[in-house]
This record gives C-alpha cells, structure tokens and sequence, in this order.
C-alpha cells in the first residue's frame, strides 16, 4: 500500500501555464485586427456624412434654344384626294387588224402625231385603187354627159345620174383612205408612254388598247372639302399638295375648278386645283395630302415642333430663366416645364394657343432628356432652321 502511493506520488503533475502562454499572440492578433477594421469603417463613415453633408452639384447641360415669336398665320383647310391628269387616254385601235409595226418604247415619250402604231392596210390599199380607178371612170363619163348636156343631145336627168355616181365614187375611194388613216394610231398629244398591251404580228379587234399615253407636265390634285366652308373658297387660292412617296417634298398649286354641286351623301364639295409637275415625279392615281390656304389671316405663337414634349397627361416646353443663387449670388440659366396647348402643325412649325408669351426663350431640341429645375447652357451652333416650307437638301 505505501509503495503504490509512492508511485503515485512520483508521477509529475502537468501545469496549465503553457496553453495560455500559446492563446495570447493569437488575441493580439485578433485584436489588432478588429482595430483595423473598426478605423477603417470609422473614416468611410465620415467620407459618407461628409458627401451627403455637401449638395451635388450636376454639371450645367447644353441645349439649343428658340424664341416665341408671334406671327401671321393664314388658316388652312386640309384634305385627303388623288392626283388626276390633265390630258391622259388610252389609246385604242378603232379598227381591228394585224400589227405590222410598234413605233415607241415603253415607258417613253411621244410628240403630238407621231407613229404609235401600224396595222397592216394591204387590202385596204388594194381596194382603194380600185375605188380610185372606178372615180377616174366616173369622172370622165360626167365630163362627157356634161358636153352633151351642153349640145342639148342628153337630158338634164341623165347628167344628174352622172354627177350621182361620180360622188359615190368618190366617197368609196375617201372612205377607204379613212380607213387606211385609221390604221395608224398616232400620238393625239405630246406625254408620257406607259407599258405597250400589243406586239407585232398580233391580230387585234376594234377598240383593242395599245398603250397609257399622259401629260405629266401639269395635273390636277382631286379633293374634297365640308360644304360649311363653301362661303370661302374661291378660285385662285393657294394649295399645298404632299404626298406619301415624297413625304419631303411639298407641291404648291393653285384652285382653279369648284363643282358646282354638293355630294348629298357626304355633303362635301369637290375642288380641283393645278399643279406644276415639271420633274415629272407624280403621277396620276397617286393619294394626295392638300392645304388650302384661305385668305384671312391671324396672330399665332410659333415654336418648332421639336421643342415640344408630347405625353399623354400633356404637353409642354421647357421655358428658359435665369436664376440667381441668394448665397453666392452667381446667375444660371434654369429651365421650367411649362405646359401649353398646341394648335396646328406647319412644315417644322406648330403653333401654341395657350401657355407661352412672345419672347418667351424655350428649349428648341433634346427636350427628352431634360427634368424641369435642371441648369442648361445655350449653344445655337448646331440648332436646325425650322421652316414653314422646309426643303430639304436631298429633296
């Protein structure tokens, strides 16, 4: 017993100072770590308050601008219709028969009397010389019974039948030259060829169509306006015709015909106006777009369409101040979007009934990108001619 707690007692205690000794570069560690971390936060908190301590200030955008001006605008009328010839046919063949010969190209040109068309007139320039021989017979017998009326051996009767018969001689040899003429169509006026509808050699019937022959250099543009109006329109008003296959480019003409009738189903009144078409760029059947202008004047404000802002809770401008700062006391120029009521449209043009004053300075483009209060500079470098009648350059 004594020697198994001796044994014990020889065996060596461990002591717990070495553990601790282990822990403790590991919690400077941590510590010095947090300290880092607690600093570094602290000064991106105070670059934090301190940008949201001082207002931002947005850099001043560039925009074009415009004054109101007020001017005299005409009222106009306008109206959908088409675009009509002023002398245009089909030419036709008033006799039937072979063709012998095409005259023109598609699509070109003729001179008033020039060679269409050739049908073949062999039988009729057959019969023609018989008809022509028959009349120089006839013409020698009434010579003849004319010298014997003369010497009293025939009878005033027999000399009548003479004169009768030469006469019908004649008129068969006339009418086969007529026929002959009728088969060769010729151009009834100068124009424009459209797209042959024969070819040679083709046996063709009376009243058969050869080819489209028009005169482009002047039209009519067709259209209808409501009869309340009727008070106003005069012949000679001015016309401004567009159409969607040149959508740039605007046709001025003249009202030179008003029916004389209203359209009882529509109660419309139809005109009809003329237009110069030296270029030859319409052409009949086109859909057309007219304004006529009438004679009365009125005082609008105008502004180019593109310093409008269209929504559908309104539109508006952005009008143009300027602006002193109270504490720096440094002037700027301030937009603020004021609403307005926009009237008719003109070419790049629109005129405002309500929510401007002349000399008024507003935003003439970019105005998508701007937000009422914003600070603008003005550049008018680059800003577009706005234009009751633009013409653009590759019009």
């Amino acid at each position: 017993m004594h020697d198994v707690a001796k044994s014990i007692s020889s065996v060596p205690v461990q002591s717990n100072a070495r553990p601790r000794r282990r822990w403790r570069p590991i919690g400077i560690a941590i510590g010095l770590l947090t300290a880092i971390l607690v600093f570094a936060f602290g000064i991106k908190i105070l670059q934090i308050v301190k940008m949201t301590s001082t207002p931002m200030v947005m850099p001043p955008t560039t925009v074009s601008s415009v004054t109101v001006k007020e001017e005299d605008w005409a009222p106009t009328l306008s109206a959908v219709g088409s675009i009509s010839a002023v002398q245009g046919a089909v030419v036709s063949s008033e006799l039937g028969g072979v063709v012998s010969q095409i005259a023109f190209e598609n699509g070109g040109t003729a001179k008033k009397g020039a060679l269409l068309l050739q049908l073949d007139a062999s039988a009729e320039e057959a019969l023609l010389r018989s008809a022509e021989a028959e009349a120089e017979l006839g013409r020698q017998d009434l010579e003849r019974t004319r010298g014997l009326a003369s010497q009293k051996v025939v009878s005033k009767a027999e000399l009548d039948a003479a004169q009768s018969k030469f006469n019908r001689l004649n008129a068969v040899a006339d009418q086969m030259r007529s026929n002959i003429r009728k088969k060769t169509i010729i151009a009834p006026f100068d124009g424009q060829l459209g797209i042959r509808q024969v070819n040679v050699g083709q046996m063709i019937n009376s009243g058969q169509q050869v080819v489209q022959l028009t005169s482009l250099d002047s039209l009519f543009a067709d259209f209808a306006l409501p009869q309340q109006y009727l008070g106003q329109l005069t012949p000679g008003l001015e016309v401004h015709v567009t159409t969607d296959a040149l959508p740039d480019h605007v046709f001025p003409g003249k009202v030179t015909a008003i029916n004389s009738m209203v359209d009882s189903s529509t109660r419309n009144i139809t005109l009809q106006a003329t237009l110069e078409n030296p270029d030859h760029v319409l052409r009949p059947g086109m859909f057309a777009k007219a304004e006529v202008t009438l004679p009365e004047k009125h005082r609008a404000l105008i502004v180019p369409g593109s310093a409008i802002s269209y929504a559908p809770f309104g539109d508006s401008v952005f009008v143009i101040e300027k602006k002193k700062d109270q504490k720096t006391g440094k002037e700027s120029q301030v937009i603020r979007q004021q609403f307005v009521r926009v009237g008719e449209a003109r070419g790049d043009l629109v005129a405002i009934t309500q929510g401007l004053k002349a000399g008024e300075t507003v935003v003439s483009t970019g105005v998508f990108k701007l937000r009422n209060g914003m600070t603008v500079t003005i550049n008018n470098d680059l800003a577009p001619n706005s234009q009751v009648n633009p013409k653009p350059i590759d019009s």
